[in-house]
């Protein structure tokens, strides 16, 4: 068996330096409590930009200008290691950590963001790093499209880990190549929340036959900082939840053992067997012996893009 933790914590909105602070005290505390991994909601550091789903896309032009360079400026440039004290957090406490973050991107243009999760091993490596593959709706205004490089899963004491963000959960192709890898802890961290998100990581627990670990964004309107832009008409003071968290722990075939964590700020901990998902596959493998490869055949590009060359 092993202990998971869920942390469902907000960001120090738009503060990298801070909210990777905070991360790190979580991290200590699941780890005293026995936690071997330790799996953050999107886009955590340093915050889900919910403010797209209010302002008017192509609109509020000032507002978003300055919310985007203030967004631009708290992401993480993996390439100059400023992931390094939440590496240092694994490597320190010895155990894995999953992380949403908005990443910039410090190879090519150095001003382009992406949505991004990374899984940090106990060594402190990064293990792998996985950009969403479609942004949704107004998310386009703010994230690049990700590739299939990080379309992997990665072997950890926890288990065999793979990763999708929130809607691209959505895309069957996307869950089948994790399947096919042999994933054991599925991680889904989101925005989304409530009963009919819920119900899709049941459903795939179910066709996958593994343990969906679904970390949810909690903020509330105190987690606001005062100098966000039009704060008062973005989020009026009447609304104290922006969004619930409903983060979720979900065993191989679809019963819920912890969870959902509505409206309530923490440790979200869990008792899980990896062993299960192997086990839960007798039935039905739909990678395995309840594909039919003479009809069906996926084919995943998993190299890296890139808009130039340098020979």
């Amino acid at each position: 068996m092993q202990k998971i933790a869920i942390a469902q914590a907000s960001p120090v909105l738009l503060d990298r330096q801070e909210t990777l602070n905070r991360a790190i005290t979580l991290v200590e505390q699941a780890a005293s409590e026995g936690a071997r991994l330790v799996v953050f909601p999107e886009a955590f550091i340093s915050g889900y930009p919910a403010w797209i789903w209010r302002l008017r896309p192509g609109g509020d032009w000032g507002a978003s200008e300055a919310l985007h360079t203030r967004l631009l400026n708290s992401a993480v440039d993996l390439d100059a290691n400023e992931l390094e004290p939440l590496c240092e957090a694994a490597r320190k406490n010895k155990l894995t950590i999953v992380c949403g973050l908005n990443e910039r991107d410090g190879k090519l243009s150095k001003a382009t963001l992406y949505n991004s999760v990374v899984i940090i091993g106990e060594d402190g490596s990064i293990l792998n790093r996985h950009r969403k593959l479609m942004p949704t709706n107004p998310e386009r205004m703010v994230w690049g499209f990700g590739d299939g490089s990080g379309l992997k899963v990665v072997d950890t004491p926890p288990g065999k880990i793979g990763t999708l963000l929130c809607w691209e959960n959505y895309m069957p192709l996307a869950r089948y190549s994790l399947y096919a890898q042999g994933v054991e802890l599925y991680i889904a961290p989101t925005y989304d929340s409530g009963d009919g998100w819920v119900g899709s990581m049941q459903h795939i627990a179910r066709e996958g036959r593994c343990w969906v670990i679904s970390s949810g964004v909690i903020l509330e309107n105190s987690d606001i900082p005062s100098d966000f832009p039009d704060k008062g008409s973005v989020y009026p003071e009447s609304e104290k939840w922006i969004n619930p968290g409903d983060s979720v722990v979900i065993a191989p075939g679809g019963e819920i053992v912890a969870g959902p964590m509505h409206e309530e700020k923490g440790l979200l901990y869990a008792e899980i067997d990896p062993a299960r998902a192997a086990t839960a596959k007798r039935a039905l493998d739909v990678s395995g012996h309840y594909a039919r490869p003479d009809i069906f055949e996926l084919q995943v590009n998993t190299q890296t893009q890139s808009p130039i060359k340098f020979k």
